[in-house]
């Protein structure tokens, strides 16, 4: 099954080298190795020394698999967060908002330009945006009392809308769609990108400030961050079907992660400027 995505792309060449490595093994007494379903006969030799010892098998990646690690990378993302609104000091918060905004960063391009599905780094991804959450959070809730609650309820309403959606056939990734969101979603990030180095200078481009045009923006980034979840549904549908291994159900809970994460801050944003004109 081939996909337009480049990260799904490597895995699914991933995932055909682990089959022909299971698939290839010698055969008793040296003769070629066939594919499992195509043995002559069954093989049932006793293990032990001067035996061969039986080929690997590749457990493929199921929808299941995909949504237990996405449940367990929040529960973990969720406790982190709540860890560090309880107990670190205001004081810190700015410096754990900054730490976990950079060190997030690299994590996310490595995970997602790495040719091998590595669950720690997905795990220590999650540990960091639950810090840089927490923090996040803690502070817009100092100042817009409950405007967390309400951002994680809208962040989930949308979620589970798109879901429902994509499931109906109703919004579907065809590689025009594909194309167009992966250029719109590269487009946004270099401006956000350009945004915060000319605002380290101290020049105000009015994209994060409350504007008229800053809630334009905002809005732009909810549609563009609620749509990308159509691809991550399309990306976890062709990996099952590719039969990638299960472990690489990890990578796309990660993705699923990003996009929920991305449409939290935006939602967060949007109603702190809401509210801001109370």
């Amino acid at each position: 099954m081939k996909t337009s995505n480049p990260v799904l792309a490597r895995l699914g060449q991933a995932a055909d080298r682990e089959r022909a490595a299971g698939y290839a093994q010698p055969g008793p007494y040296g003769q070629p190795g066939y594919p499992q379903q195509y043995q002559p006969y069954p093989q049932q030799y006793p293990a032990g020394p001067g035996y061969p010892a039986a080929p690997p098998t590749v457990t493929p990646m199921t929808l299941d698999d995909v949504v237990v690690k996405t449940v367990t990378l929040l529960g973990i993302l969720g406790v982190a967060a709540a860890a560090t609104w309880a107990l670190l000091p205001d004081q810190l918060l700015g410096l754990a908002w900054i730490g976990g905004a950079v060190v997030g960063l690299v994590l996310g391009l490595i995970i997602s330009f790495s040719r091998m599905a590595n669950p720690a780094l997905v795990i220590a991804y999650s540990v960091v945006e639950g810090v840089f959450l927490g923090a996040v959070s803690k502070t817009f809730n100092t100042f817009y009392d409950g405007i967390v609650l309400q951002a994680v309820v809208a962040t989930f309403g949308v979620f589970f809308l798109m879901a429902m959606l994509y499931k109906s056939r109703v919004i579907r990734a065809t590689p025009k769609f594909a194309k167009i969101m992966i250029a719109v979603m590269g487009g946004l990030f270099a401006a956000m990108m350009i945004n915060l180095v000319l605002a380290l200078f101290g020049f105000n481009t009015h994209l994060r400030d409350g504007s008229p045009l800053a809630i334009g923006f905002s809005l732009v980034c909810i549609v563009v961050a609620s749509l990308s979840f159509v691809l991550d549904f399309a990306n976890i549908e062709n990996g099952v079907r590719m039969g990638l291994p299960q472990r690489y159900s990890w990578v796309a809970a990660f993705g699923i992660l990003v996009s929920l994460v991305w449409l939290y801050l935006e939602v967060l944003r949007l109603l702190s400027y809401l509210q801001g004109d109370d």
